[in-house]
């Protein structure tokens, strides 16, 4: 009979949302008015972690996407054009924007999914430009032209005299909007832990290792590429939905832009490609970076993401969480190379082979081995 093992990673998701809960609430009780401050900075944080995990989604399979920025884009003109000309629920944009990304992955997957290594690079990035170019010229009655388009906000807390101070209406519109952020975070990863916990995970392993060796294994490697496309397009598409309502508007040049393609490859490579940990670690790390280098390098930011891409491949090629997870393994192989010592009476032998390692041959008798 299979024993059955408890699934730890789906267990530290709920306590890690369960404690989420609490954050808006503890950091109020904290900081006072400038938590409306720092909890901008943990929503920019969620956002760029469902970014960067999106994207890494498919690059498990092997594919570097520069289309992000056009299912962001998507999302964000999606729920756009529904409040303005159909008048819908302000709440249905958010999984239609994501449903829109998924049939315009769909079609470009369709066509370019095939294409391999640069060529689909280009591909993605070029599709992405003619949809930033094409929404430029719609008609301005329709999307708004270059000057964009309002969006409603989802939350619009009003002051009570006598019963709360003024800066806790910009509080109560951020914790309500860091609970939709977190919600999504959440989505993103239990799509990433199924993903990992399924027959998927060997076939994008086997993609992304050798595409026609795997399609002779019986793996069909367009197929699986689409999914992936199709899954890492919709999350993307819901967020560019609601960074619309949070921003209040929507803009060919923002909503399209390539630094957001920028950051979902970025953010990944730091925090550790193919894993669900490592883009949330990236997240948070960049995250802080990228309000300190807009603060100092104004327009000139991105000079110090391309600093960052080129330091991690240089330095921590398997990114933070591959760093770590190295210097534990290391450590748990000293700790056992010291118990086997300890127990066979001796001091650790630094050159010794590693646990587990099949024993030195005999020597032959006449002294060669």
């Amino acid at each position: 009979m299979k024993r059955r093992t408890v699934p730890w990673d789906l267990v530290l998701v709920a306590l890690v949302a369960v404690a989420a809960w609490f954050v808006p609430e503890a950091m109020k009780a904290l900081f006072g008015r400038a938590s409306i401050s720092y909890l901008s900075l943990v929503i920019n944080a969620l956002s760029l972690a469902v970014l960067a995990l999106s994207w890494d989604m498919l690059a498990r399979t092997g594919q570097l996407s520069l289309a992000h920025a056009a299912f962001y884009g998507l999302g964000a003109y999606t729920t756009a054009l529904l409040l303005k000309h159909l008048a819908w629920p302000i709440w249905i944009g958010i999984p239609l924007g994501g449903v829109v990304a998924v049939g315009f992955a769909v079609l470009l997957g369709s066509l370019t999914l095939r294409l391999r290594a640069i060529y689909f690079a280009i591909a993605t990035l070029a599709f992405a430009e003619v949809l930033k170019s094409l929404v430029h010229n719609l008609p301005t009655e329709f999307a708004g032209g270059n000057a964009g388009m309002n969006v409603a906000p989802l939350f619009r807390p009003q002051f009570v005299a006598g019963q709360m101070e003024r800066w806790e209406v910009a509080f109560l519109r951020n914790e309500a909007y860091f609970y939709v952020y977190a919600g999504l975070l959440v989505a993103t990863v239990l799509a990433s832990i199924v993903l990992q916990r399924s027959r998927l995970r060997h076939a994008f392993i086997a993609i992304r290792t050798n595409e026609d060796v795997a399609g002779v294994m019986g793996v069909r490697p367009a197929r699986v590429k689409l999914l992936a496309f199709a899954v890492s397009s919709l999350f993307v598409g819901m967020l560019g939905a609601v960074e619309a309502h949070r921003v209040g508007s929507v803009l060919p040049d923002q909503s399209f832009a390539v630094a957001t393609t920028v950051l979902a490859l970025v953010t990944p490579i730091f925090g550790g490609l193919y894993t669900t940990l490592g883009p949330i670690v990236g997240a948070i790390g960049l995250s802080s970076v990228q309000e300190l280098l807009k603060r100092s390098l104004s327009e000139g930011y991105l000079i110090g993401y391309g600093l960052v891409l080129v330091l991690s491949i240089l330095f921590m090629p398997r990114g933070v969480v591959g760093v770590i997870g190295r210097a534990l393994r290391r450590r748990r192989t000293n700790a056992q190379r010291r118990a086997i010592a300890m127990a066979g009476g001796g001091a650790p032998d630094e050159g010794a082979s590693e646990p587990g390692a099949p024993p030195e041959p005999p020597a032959r008798p006449g002294g060669t081995a």
